[in-house]
């Protein structure tokens, strides 16, 4: 037996602004929205992103994030649209010769994107 993914799931207290954030970076689709407590996006080509209503989120840096890649390759242009839409950059980063930058969404939960 094993296992699949089915779906990532972060929680947040006000689920319904933050999946609305995501689908419009990611062009995902909103699948159920659950009366604004449980919010689950389709996105294109990938797994299913949900928002989660909890009254008190995980404090401190998350311990998993998404990994995510720049569609045209132009990694620099694709953080500063996601910092333009209201993501705060963290960090730029590299290791030889691949670059990436870590980000944060509205709610603070980081991720990092790539370069294709």
């Amino acid at each position: 037996m094993t296992l699949t993914l089915g779906m990532i799931t972060i929680d947040t207290t006000d689920p319904a602004p933050l999946a609305a954030w995501w689908s419009a970076q990611t062009g995902a689709t909103v699948l159920e929205e659950n009366d604004g407590w449980f919010v689950v996006l389709e996105l294109p080509g990938g797994p299913r992103l949900a928002f989660q209503k909890v009254d008190d989120p995980t404090p401190g840096k998350n311990r998993m994030h998404l990994d995510l890649g720049a569609a045209d390759g132009d990694l620099d242009a694709e953080a500063e649209r996601l910092v333009d839409a209201g993501a705060t950059l963290v960090a730029d980063r590299s290791m030889g010769d691949f670059r990436w930058v870590t980000l944060a969404d509205p709610d603070g939960n980081q991720f990092c994107v790539a370069a294709h």
